[in-house]
C-alpha cells in the first residue's frame, strides 16, 4: 500500500465536535476500503489566507494514511460531496513522519527565528533593521544651533 498525507479544511461555523465526527467518518471510509489511518491531528480553527465560500477561518485536520489508491479516491469523493468541507488535498509521500507535524510542534521555534530576523539583541545593538541611520529625534531640525534655517511660509520677516 502507498503512504499519503491528507489535509482538509472544514467551515468555521461547524463545532469542534462535529469536525471530530466528520474526521471519524472519513477515517471509517479509509478503514472499510482496506487502508489505515496512522495519525490524525486536529490543528484547530485557523485563519485562511483568502476567503473560501465566504469563510475567513476553517478547522484544519491532518491524516497520515497507509492505504490503496482506491481508498483515497473514495475518501476524496466523500469530501467533495460534503458541503462542510471547504478544501482538501492529499499528497503521496515516501515515508510518514514519526514526530508531530510542524504545526503541532509549537510556536517556540518560530518566535525565536522571528526575533533573530528583526535583529533584536544582535550585532546592531538592538536598533532593529535601521542600522547606523540616525533616529528621527537625533536629526538636526534647523533650530538655533547653527543648522540650516527653516523655510516656513508663515515667517514674520
Amino acid at each position: 500500500m502507498s503512504l499519503y498525507e491528507s489535509v482538509f479544511i472544514v467551515r468555521q461555523d461547524v463545532t469542534a465536535a462535529q469536525v471530530d465526527a466528520l474526521a471519524d467518518s472519513f477515517a471509517k471510509i479509509v478503514d472499510d476500503t482496506g487502508g489505515t489511518v496512522q495519525r490524525r491531528e486536529y490543528w484547530g480553527l485557523r485563519s485562511l489566507s483568502f476567503r473560501i465560500k465566504k469563510n475567513r477561518k476553517g478547522h484544519y485536520v491532518l491524516f497520515n494514511l497507509d492505504a490503496p489508491p482506491a481508498s483515497i479516491q473514495e475518501m476524496e469523493r466523500n469530501m467533495h460531496i460534503n458541503e462542510d468541507v471547504l478544501r482538501y488535498m492529499t499528497v503521496r509521500v515516501e515515508k510518514l513522519r514519526e514526530e508531530p507535524s510542524p504545526i503541532m510542534q509549537g510556536k517556540g521555534d518560530r518566535e525565536r527565528e522571528r526575533a533573530d530576523r528583526t535583529g533584536r539583541g544582535g550585532p546592531r545593538g538592538g536598533r532593529g533593521d535601521r542600522g547606523d541611520r540616525p533616529r528621527f529625534e537625533d536629526r538636526d531640525r534647523g533650530d538655533d544651533d547653527g543648522g540650516r534655517p527653516r523655510s516656513d511660509s508663515t515667517s514674520e520677516e
